[in-house]
């Protein structure tokens, strides 16, 4: 071998050396990416648990911060546009999303995937406790709050009393949680849909004067909503003494806030991810009474989009069977 090709080989063979260590660089600092989570106003649940959650994360070596926002459209479209690779939102608003629905109408979010369903944000018809309504189908001919115009909240007001077949026979006010429970309070309104962890504390602020009642909903309602696609809806019931003039279990409806991460975030980062939320459970519940709600025998309940290759890669390790649909 004359010195001209050793020194040729030797050139070949020192770039492929720097080729290697360039790309391990690369895939390096992908992986050590810092993990922007989107969560909710500081006075919710979404804000105290992602931020504990940010935490555990970056003491697993995966660096996260949590930061405040608009809750779940927001969140949804913060995964979207990219500012965000992980967010807490409703998993009825993460279907949208990604299906290009109601407030996502033409704007469809095709790399939100599911980790994680975590605890249940309950569907609330509430009236006063001396109200003569007692049925959903008591409120026709009733002024009923159905949230902010374009909020989820008035989205699952349609969808329930749409079922229900009253929802054109209803005379509609748009308003918030706040605005509807003082509206309730003050006999503005008949009737007002929340829809928030129980006990949500704009009821059980106007319930200590102004006893409240919850209208129960129906399995026949619950079926006709998952017949029309509504997969995310799930059975819940309020219990006795949730709120004052709460005398009885009613059972109702629940959508389930959830964690989702973006598409382009590697399968080991999201195992990982997925992993240690579970792993690290005994955390979040200290942080928040509403992690005890969360569970990996209850981690696929109305999960309502593809689940990202990461969390099913843990789930199939743990045993669970993962329908197809949320295979993506």
């Amino acid at each position: 071998m004359n010195w001209k090709t050793l020194g040729l080989i030797l050139v070949l063979a020192l770039g492929l050396i720097v080729s290697g260590c360039t790309q391990q660089g690369t895939q390096t600092t992908t992986q050590g990416q810092e993990i922007t989570i989107y969560t909710g106003g500081t006075g919710g649940v979404y804000f105290p648990l992602g931020s504990r959650y940010a935490e555990i994360l970056t003491k697993n070596d995966i660096p996260a911060k949590a930061v405040t926002s608009g809750a779940s459209v927001a969140n949804a479209k913060a995964i979207g546009d990219g500012n965000a690779q992980a967010a807490i939102l409703q998993n009825d608003v993460a279907y949208y999303a990604y299906n290009g629905l109601y407030m996502f109408e033409g704007q469809a979010i095709k790399n939100i995937r599911g980790v994680a369903a975590l605890y249940p944000e309950t569907v609330q018809f509430i009236v006063r406790a001396d109200s003569d309504i007692k049925t959903l189908q008591d409120l026709a001919g009733k002024k009923v709050a159905i949230g902010a115009p374009g909020s989820g909240v008035a989205v699952a007001a349609e969808q329930v009393l749409k079922a229900a077949g009253i929802w054109d026979s209803i005379e509609k006010v748009n308003q918030d949680f706040n605005e509807a429970s003082q509206s309730l309070k003050l006999g503005q309104v008949d009737a007002a849909i929340i829809v928030s962890g129980i006990p949500t504390p704009s009821v059980n602020q106007i319930a200590v004067q102004t006893p409240v009642r919850v209208l129960p909903i129906s399995d026949d309602i619950l079926n006709k909503l998952r017949q029309q696609g509504y997969i995310f809806y799930v059975r819940q019931v309020v219990p006795t003494g949730t709120y004052n003039g709460v005398e009885e279990d009613t059972p109702t409806l629940a959508v389930k806030a959830m964690l989702a991460v973006s598409a382009d975030l590697s399968e080991d980062t999201v195992y990982q991810m997925t992993k240690i939320l579970f792993e690290n459970l005994d955390q979040l519940r200290a942080e928040h009474q509403k992690a005890q709600a969360i569970s990996l025998e209850t981690a696929l309940d109305g999960m309502s989009i593809p689940l990202h290759p990461g969390a099913i890669k843990y789930y199939e390790e743990k045993g669970l069977s993962i329908p197809e649909e949320l295979k993506g």
